[in-house]
C-alpha cells in the first residue's frame, strides 16, 4: 500500500504510546511501514481527547509529549469536528448503530476521503465506505 491516505484511530496510539504488550510491536511496524510507503495520516481531534486523558489524570507530561511528538513526526493532520462531519457522523450512526466517538472519527475519514482506517474495533469493519482493517488483523 503505496502513497495512501490513512486514518489513524485511537487505538494505535495507545498500542505505540503506551507500549502495549500486545500489539505496541506490531503497530510501530505497521506505522513505521506505512511510513516508509510514503503514506499520509490523519486522524481527529477525537483522537487527541481519547488518548490525552490519562495521561492528563495522572500528571504524566513525557506521555502527554510523546503524543504530540508522534503526531508532528509522523505528519499526521488532525482534523476539527465541523458541521458537515457532524452530519456525516449522524448518518453512520443512523445506519450502523455505531458510538457516537467512532461515527464521528469514521465521518472524518470520510470527508477526508482517506482509503484505509485502522483501528482495533471489530466491529468498525462491517462500515462499507472505506476499508477499516484492525491492527490485529494486519499482515507486516
Amino acid at each position: 500500500m503505496t502513497d495512501s491516505k490513512i486514518f489513524l484511530d485511537t487505538a494505535p496510539f495507545i498500542y505505540l504510546l503506551d507500549n502495549d504488550e500486545n500489539f505496541g510491536d506490531k503497530t510501530n511496524r505497521i506505522l513505521s511501514d506505512f511510513l516508509r510507503k510514503n503514506n499520509k495520516f490523519v486522524s481527529s481531534v477525537i483522537t487527541c481527547s481519547e488518548y490525552l486523558v490519562v495521561p492528563y489524570r495522572t500528571n504524566n507530561r513525557p506521555c502527554i509529549n510523546a503524543f504530540w511528538e508522534l503526531i508532528e513526526d509522523c505528519f499526521i493532520d488532525l482534523f476539527p469536528i465541523t458541521q458537515p462531519i457532524a452530519e456525516k457522523a449522524a448518518e453512520i450512526r443512523a445506519a450502523y448503530k455505531f458510538k457516537t466517538m467512532d461515527s464521528l472519527q469514521l465521518a472524518v475519514a470520510c470527508m477526508e476521503e482517506r482509503e484505509l482506517f485502522l483501528t482495533n474495533d471489530k466491529q468498525l469493519r462491517q462500515f462499507q465506505e472505506i476499508r477499516c482493517v484492525t491492527v490485529e488483523e494486519w499482515e507486516v
